[in-house]
């Protein structure tokens, strides 16, 4: 794995951490630090994502950075805050992962 990859994982790692700022920005004693979370890193995120567009194809790259922000918050949303846990859901998340797979191998 060279480093344009690494730089993708870590993008989509950022990418889970503002809508989790945004959600955490709604308990009043986190307001400030949520907001401060979401923007950080959609800060980073989108920094690393540029990064690694020097030599991902865009198309593989989005996919992957938009599916691991997808799993990760709907993974999150799940474990964290009580979003449904129902296999029709997870099910989903799947077919995200399946279709990225699908995306690098080709």
């Amino acid at each position: 794995m060279n480093i344009y990859w690494i730089s993708l994982l870590l993008a989509g790692f950022f990418e889970v951490g503002w809508p989790l700022g945004l959600k955490l920005a709604d308990l009043p004693n986190m307001k400030i630090w949520g907001i401060a979370l979401a923007a950080i890193s959609m800060t980073l995120s989108g920094l690393l994502l540029w990064f690694s567009l020097k030599e991902i194809p865009i198309g593989t790259a989005y996919a992957v950075w938009t599916s691991i922000g997808a799993v990760g918050t709907f993974t999150i949303g799940v474990l964290v805050f009580g979003d449904p846990n129902i296999p029709l859901r997870w099910l989903g998340v799947a077919l995200i992962l399946l279709g990225v797979i699908f995306l690098k191998m080709g």
